[in-house]
């Protein structure tokens, strides 16, 4: 790596890219949805839902089976949230390799860019320990009403990060991410976990590990625009 590489700022997405929750957040929405007549299981949304905004998920399988009102959604949210936090503080662990890789590229600015509610993000961090690597720089879609696949959300944050979106890099796992990465115009690593079954699309840049992630940032910050898949 060069002495003076070009400023970059990372933006991390949190559920499957930072820390391992995506199978505790299918379990739990696997367990709570049929409380409330609403089929739904782990599986489905592993295969279906990973990374979509929760209440998304919730009126697309209302409509498919049977509406609730705005007082029972409330109430299975509230439940899926109080299981998800207890099974967080009990068994979350980061991504295999994400707290070396992090403490690795300890001189690139960072923030953690979220689907999810600003509590889940503060207790995903506290509870793997990588509060240390972005401190207050937490963004969540709830704060800002912006959702993946909109790129607002990946805007908001590196406008208050005070980076262009051109010297931005996502690094996300999950398709709505990656999406709203790329038509935020910035630099989009897609940390597939399941290559055998996803395609990184057109335009992003594919690992399958986060020990792999320092290689291919420094590259990017030296070498901006010549950087091709791996």
């Amino acid at each position: 790596m060069s002495d003076s590489p070009a400023p970059l700022c990372l933006l991390f997405d949190s559920d499957g890219t930072l820390v391992d929750s995506e199978i505790l957040l299918a379990e739990v929405m696997g367990e709570t949805l049929p409380e409330f007549a609403l089929p739904f299981s782990a599986r489905q949304y592993m295969e279906e839902f990973r990374g979509v905004r929760f209440l998304d998920i919730v009126m697309t399988i209302e409509q498919r089976f049977a509406p609730l009102d705005d007082a029972r959604r409330s109430e299975l949210e509230a439940r899926m949230r109080q299981r998800m936090e207890q099974r967080m503080i009990a068994e979350l662990l980061p991504i295999d390799g994400m707290p070396e890789a992090l403490a690795a590229l300890g001189s690139f600015p960072r923030a953690v860019v979220s689907n999810g509610p600003l509590a889940k993000i503060r207790c995903a961090m506290q509870a793997t320990g990588l509060v240390e690597h972005f401190g207050d720089n937490l963004f969540s879609a709830y704060e800002l009403q912006v959702w993946k696949p909109d790129p607002g959300l990946y805007l908001a944050a590196a406008e208050a990060m005070g980076y262009p979106a051109e010297r931005c890099v996502v690094i996300d796992d999950a398709a709505v991410g990656v999406q709203a990465g790329l038509e935020a115009g910035m630099k989009v690593i897609h940390l597939n976990h399941f290559p055998d079954e996803e395609v990184t699309p057109e335009g992003a840049l594919g690992i399958t590990h986060a020990r792999e992630l320092v290689t291919v940032i420094r590259q990017i910050a030296e070498r901006p625009s010549s950087v091709t898949a791996v």
